[in-house]
């Protein structure tokens, strides 16, 4: 495997059989970091922009660009529950990876409309979904394949609030008795933390797990994003006024 320089794009691993175009970065993969750009427009007025963030290797090295697609209503509105496209792009700008969080609730009062995520890679072709798990305590998801069956799970703490340290969401084998993984949000500061939701993510996995399911973690990733770090629009005004 071949590396560019530090800093730059990662280059695409070659010969990889059976592996959907543009996974071929995943194979060598086992830690993803994903980096929140900081927009300034929200930083000052708290109005709600299109997320963006950059996907990197464990050297630093870009791996991916990730983008939100919604609209300026359903942002403000809707806010850390909106409904949106996210489209992950390569190097070359193809998008690779395209993800659909469709509008649902995240009560436990409400367990017949959870959260999900649709994993597709390339886009149109589904290969597998996080799906929250009805739960009155701490956060629960489903990871599955394509064909619905449950591969991973995730269990996320009963307190979600990053309090000068970083908040771990355990990845699990399927019958949730060995941990292979986490999702970790990371702690980035006081003044970040306060006055913008630009969040940092580490996601740790098996380097043997199926790039179609590591393409999914990520997804799920950007879907604790959205459900617990994403601050409501009265929580981003109220702290421009500190």
């Amino acid at each position: 495997l071949i590396f560019s320089h530090i800093g730059g794009w990662m280059n695409m691993p070659q010969g990889i059989p059976n592996c959907p175009p543009g996974l071929e970065y995943l194979t060598m993969i086992d830690q993803l970091l994903v980096h929140q750009k900081v927009e300034i427009l929200e930083a000052l007025t708290g109005f709600e922009t299109k997320n963006k963030f950059t996907v990197k290797n464990s050297l630093g090295q870009k791996v991916y660009y990730a983008v939100e697609d919604s609209d300026c209503l359903t942002r403000n509105c809707c806010g850390p529950l909106r409904p949106f496209d996210m489209k992950i792009l390569d190097n070359y700008k193809n998008e690779v990876i395209h993800l659909n969080r469709p509008l649902a609730c995240d009560s436990c009062c409400f367990p017949c409309c959870l959260q999900s995520m649709e994993v597709s890679a390339p886009p149109g072709t589904i290969v597998g979904t996080v799906e929250q798990e009805w739960s009155i305590f701490c956060p629960t998801f489903a990871i599955k394949n394509a064909s619905g069956d449950t591969v991973l799970r995730i269990e996320g703490p009963c307190c979600t609030f990053s309090i000068c340290g970083d908040v771990e969401f355990k990845i699990m084998s399927g019958d949730g008795a060995v941990q292979v993984g986490k999702i970790s949000k990371q702690w980035s500061g006081l003044m970040r933390e306060m006055f913008t939701d630009t969040d940092y993510f580490g996601i740790t996995f098996p380097m043997d797990l199926d790039v179609r399911m590591k393409a999914v973690m990520l997804g799920a990733c950007f879907l604790i994003d959205a459900m617990f770090f994403e601050k409501a629009k009265g929580d981003e005004n109220a702290a421009s006024v500190l």
